[in-house]
């Protein structure tokens, strides 16, 4: 039987890995600047610029079924190496991105980084299970968990002070800006994403040099050989989990899910500054940290409702919420549009780990493979970020909302039926950090 380990053990190891929720959240919201950013820089329609999201959401996509390959075989330890420093050098890759004032180099950069993040992200929650008493593995993830809003709120935070100029010609003035000063101009906009991320790579590669340095409890330098899944071939656990209609669900309730939030928050700049004319891009950025304000509280307001209501119908509620609010955001628009846009990331925030839970409940033996598909599900944000920037630049930003329109309710309808497949007291234990 495996010893526990103890607090004094756990707690170094504990603190470590508590902290990659929050580097997480900065690396996810940055796009959420970058894209009004170098739409700015690089002279990009809605589409063009929406393809940060493609590539960053790739990341994830094509790196999950390897990061949850190097965590069995190595352990999950090695996995957050690993993760970290993919994750170092995508931010180090956005220096030379600067200096060719190339927006392919920029798409690069980010795909290395979020193949990182996939690492990261399919390791670090079941790791934190393993360092301290199994009673309170709940506790420790809800706990890392809120580490994560607060990431995606410094983000913006800085994001809006050292990569946003404020600096916004209009069309007659881009027109009539000799070549020299549109090159002075798109320098200056590229050099600024340098220092903030050569900063994160700095803070991620110190990190990943800690957490080889640090001694962590057995547990987590190889596979748990008692885990129930421990040996399962994937060639086994994959017709299985196709097999399954609820888990299918669960799967793409979390494709649109993410659609919708990274759909949201990359192009709330961009439907404030269309809804509210003359808002600067600051301004707006303000909107969108607020929102996360929001989001961050209603991870903690929503997870206390769970002990009265069932939180897949909790989420169905949340999710029917979030559809009138956008239908508002759509129709009414102005600044009342905004508020109601802003408002749906309060109620987006326990949708990803109630909806992981729910899909991962009664899988037994596949629970390992199952969480991987989960994140590879992460590619909605990519997919559906893509076809909202189409909308856009065919018809209107507000009419580009009806995508996570249509995506909340998805949601909501899983977290209906889930509902009444779960039993009444199922909690959603955060596996994820969205």
């Amino acid at each position: 039987m495996e010893k526990t380990p103890s607090a004094r053990t756990a707690f170094a190891p504990l603190v470590l890995i508590v902290a990659l929720f929050f580097l997480w959240g900065v690396a996810n919201n940055l796009n959420d600047v970058l894209i009004p950013h170098l739409k700015k820089a690089f002279f990009l329609n809605d589409l063009q610029s929406g393809l940060v999201q493609m590539a960053f959401y790739l990341g994830y996509f094509f790196l999950a079924l390897p990061a949850s390959v190097v965590m069995r075989r190595y352990g999950y330890k090695a996995a957050v190496i690993v993760g970290l420093l993919l994750f170092g050098l995508g931010a180090l890759l956005f220096y030379p991105a600067a200096e060719v004032r190339q927006y392919s180099w920029f798409l690069a950069a980010l795909f290395v980084l979020a193949s990182g993040l996939a690492f990261l992200e399919t390791s670090a929650n079941p790791l934190i299970t393993v360092l301290g008493d199994p009673a309170k593995a709940e506790q420790r993830l809800n706990f890392a968990q809120a580490f994560n809003p607060l990431g995606s709120i410094t983000a913006v935070v800085v994001g809006r002070q050292f990569i946003l100029s404020g600096v916004e010609p209009t069309k007659a003035q881009f027109a009539a800006m000799t070549p020299a000063q549109l090159q002075a101009f798109q320098t200056t906009e590229a050099h600024s994403t340098q220092a903030p991320y050569l900063i994160i790579a700095a803070v991620v590669l110190a990190w990943a040099l800690l957490v080889a340095l640090t001694r962590f409890p057995h547990q987590a330098g190889r596979p748990d050989p008692d885990e129930a899944d421990a040996g399962l071939p994937a060639a086994q656990a994959i017709p299985a989990l196709l097999a399954r209609p609820r888990f299918l669900f669960g799967v793409a309730a979390q494709f649109f899910y993410v659609g919708a939030q990274v759909g949201v928050w990359s192009y709330m700049i961009r439907y404030a500054q269309h809804e509210v004319p003359g808002m600067g891009e600051k301004a707006a950025a303000a909107y969108l940290s607020w929102s996360l304000v929001g989001f961050m509280a209603g991870r903690f307001i929503g997870t206390a409702a769970m002990s009265r209501v069932s939180p897949s119908r909790l989420m169905g509620l949340f999710a029917a919420i979030n559809v009138g609010l956008t239908l508002v955001a759509v129709v009414v628009g102005g600044k009342v549009g905004l508020y109601a846009l802003a408002a749906t990331s309060f109620f987006m925030s326990i949708m990803f780990p109630t909806i992981f839970a729910s899909s991962l409940k009664g899988l037994g033996p596949l629970t390992k493979t199952g969480s991987s598909f989960l994140v590879m599900s992460i590619i909605g944000g990519a997919i559906l970020t893509t076809l909202m920037g189409a909308i856009s630049d065919a018809s209107a930003i507000n009419v580009a909302i009806l995508v996570p329109c249509a995506c909340f309710a998805v949601v909501g309808l899983f977290g209906f039926t889930a509902g009444r497949a779960n039993s009444a007291d199922l909690k959603a234990a955060p596996a994820g950090a969205h």
